[in-house]
């Protein structure tokens, strides 16, 4: 059985068929630059110890320091993270970010933790990988059950370590400890200004039926962008059940209800929302699909259900390889994770300029400057998908290999046998 990173070097290979490049520089993109792993160690509250398995991969710095999140998760593997590192790697270049990718990890489930126990973690994990991080080696971020108070503790620890304030060295940071504005709902409005710019070519637009897979933090800001641009959200799911109104949800209602009693708390009390299947979403009737979780949702047994005649990637591989073709040979158009999710890290990278030169930018302008690269960036992969006639994952690939190619060639042989 092929591993998960074995499935994403697939997109390398599709991308390479459509430019003339150096066996060099497929042999340097198909693994890991390094991978390091630990166990992290950690007196719990009760006074026991307790250990977890914890990775960073940076995947490749051709292009500039690695840059990537950090998950806590109880099913993390080191396939799942040298896959996301991979991705970001991609992501990075095709929105021309000076940075390369990289991931990390630790396998637990930050609920079973008290606050004072997450803490704990938080800083083992930075004490742990002092030497691998940095702001202008890799730079971490938050990711799936990671957060801004993650971020401000493992800086802390950082610092302590160094025995200096570094805010560079972690994005997505409490605004207090030096985060950006605009970064809460980055991912989501990438995804929103890539899907308003091309919403012609798409056949969208205002009163547009969008379902919604995942209503954490990607998903619940995608509502509320998407519902106040007129589009209706007629489904959502979170981890503990789905939704569904075919005449639209009313995302306050939502946004509370998630605060609340949860989302399934909505359902069966008026407007016609009635609960369902989690994995009915994905066929559910509608014209946009956006999944916002995780990896995988759209695969092989599932995507001839697909209504959607587009489906926004928010969440990082979401779609296997084998239904990516289904929904191809179906005539679902696939705004695909690298370009449609990289928002995140797009302002992400806006923190990393503003720490290292210690001023900062009002929201408008963080606004503006990620409307102005996802549009410029977007236009481009949908441009060179028209002109190849390939899917727009396909360039966007393509788009991003180029551009790593060249970095990789402009570095020299030498770097080939740097160890």
């Amino acid at each position: 059985m092929s591993s998960m990173l074995d499935q994403a070097l697939t997109r390398l290979d599709d991308a390479a068929r459509h430019l003339t490049l150096d066996q060099d520089v497929l042999e340097k993109l198909k693994y890991p630059r390094e991978t390091t792993k630990t166990r992290l160690m950690i007196r719990m509250d009760d006074g026991s110890r307790k250990s977890f398995m914890a990775w960073r991969c940076r995947y490749d710095d051709t292009r500039g320091p690695t840059k990537g999140g950090i998950r806590f998760h109880p099913e993390a593997t080191m396939d799942e993270v040298e896959t996301l590192a991979f991705w970001m790697t991609f992501k990075c270049a095709v929105m021309n970010l000076p940075y390369g990718g990289g991931k990390g990890a630790v396998q637990v489930d930050p609920h079973s933790l008290s606050k004072s126990e997450l803490e704990r973690l938080s800083r083992a994990y930075m004490q742990a990988f002092s030497n691998i991080i940095g702001p202008d080696r890799d730079i971490p971020a938050p990711d799936v059950y990671t957060n801004a108070m993650i971020m401000g503790w493992m800086a802390d620890e950082y610092a302590s370590i160094m025995g200096r304030v570094t805010p560079a060295v972690i994005t997505g940071k409490p605004i207090a400890l030096g985060g950006s504005l605009g970064r809460d709902d980055a991912t989501a409005r990438g995804g929103f200004y890539l899907l308003r710019h091309l919403e012609q070519e798409l056949g969208l637009g205002p009163n547009s039926r969008v379902a919604i897979q995942g209503f954490g933090n990607a998903g619940s800001h995608m509502a509320r962008l998407l519902s106040g641009a007129g589009y209706r959200i007629v489904a959502v799911s979170d981890s503990r059940g789905a939704i569904h109104a075919p005449d639209g949800i009313d995302v306050d209602r939502l946004l509370a209800a998630k605060k609340g009693d949860g989302l399934m708390s909505v359902a069966g009390r008026r407007d016609n929302i009635t609960a369902i299947a989690s994995d009915a979403i994905v066929g559910i009737d509608c014209d946009v699909l956006v999944p916002a979780a995780l990896e995988n949702l759209i695969h092989a047994g599932n995507a001839a259900t697909v209504t959607a005649k587009v489906v926004v990637e928010l969440a990082n591989g979401p779609v296997t390889p084998e239904a990516d073709a289904i929904l191809e040979r179906n005539g679902v158009m696939v705004l695909p994770d690298i370009l449609a999710n990289a928002g995140g890290v797009t302002v992400s990278y806006f923190e990393w300029v503003q720490n290292r030169q210690g001023y900062y930018w009002t929201v408008e302008e963080i606004h503006g400057r990620l409307k102005s690269t996802m549009e410029a960036e977007g236009r481009a992969v949908w441009e060179l998908a028209r002109a190849r006639m390939i899917s727009p994952r396909s360039a966007a690939y393509v788009h991003a290999l180029g551009r790593l190619a060249e970095a990789i060639e402009a570095h020299g042989t030498q770097q080939f046998f740097i160890t």
